[in-house]
C-alpha cells in the first residue's frame, strides 16, 4: 500500500505540514496531481456538488480551473484531532470576463491510515473584488508560510 506522509494520528507539526502540502499541490492547478492526494474512493462535498472517486475529482478540477483563471490559494490550519484536520482557506481567481473573485471557505478532512484523504467537505463563499484589491499572487513564498489569513 502506498503511503502519503505525514500519517495520522496528527500532531500539530504533521497537521501543519499536511495543510501546506495541500496548498502547494492545489496551486499547481494540475488535476491529476491533486487527485493523487485522495483515496481511490474519496468522497467530496464541494459547495453543492457531491463527488466520489478520483475520476470525479479530476473531472471536477478540470472544469473548475477552466473557469477559475489565475487561481491562487492560501490554506490555514484551523484544528486537528487524530485523523481529522479542519482548514480555512481563501483563493482568488478571475472569470472569463476579467472579473476578479476572492473565495472564502472551510474544509473538513478525514484521512485514512495511509495518509490519503478519503473525505473532504468544503463550504465556500465568493466575493467580487477589484483587481487592485488582490492579495494572493501565485504560490506562497517561503517567507509567508505560517502567516495567518486576513479575514476580509
Amino acid at each position: 500500500m502506498a503511503q502519503r506522509p505525514p500519517l495520522p494520528p496528527f500532531d500539530e507539526e504533521a497537521a501543519l505540514e499536511k495543510v501546506q502540502s495541500a496548498e502547494d499541490v492545489w496551486n499547481t492547478r494540475d488535476p491529476e496531481r491533486v487527485a493523487r492526494a485522495y483515496s481511490e474512493d474519496s468522497v467530496w462535498r464541494n459547495r453543492d456538488q457531491f463527488l466520489t472517486g478520483r475520476n470525479d475529482i479530476v473531472a471536477f478540477l478540470k472544469q473548475k480551473w477552466a473557469r477559475e483563471l489565475d487561481y491562487s490559494l492560501r490554506k490555514e490550519l484551523w484544528g486537528f484531532r487524530d485523523n481529522r484536520i479542519a482548514v480555512r482557506f481563501q483563493y482568488e481567481c478571475r472569470d472569463a470576463f476579467g472579473q476578479w473573485w476572492r473565495s472564502y471557505g472551510n474544509e473538513l478532512w478525514d484521512f485514512a491510515a495511509d495518509g490519503l484523504l478519503y473525505r473532504r467537505e468544503a463550504s465556500i463563499n465568493d466575493l467580487r473584488i477589484n483587481e487592485s484589491d488582490r492579495r494572493i499572487f501565485g504560490s506562497r513564498p517561503e517567507s509567508e508560510r505560517g502567516v495567518a489569513l486576513l479575514i476580509h
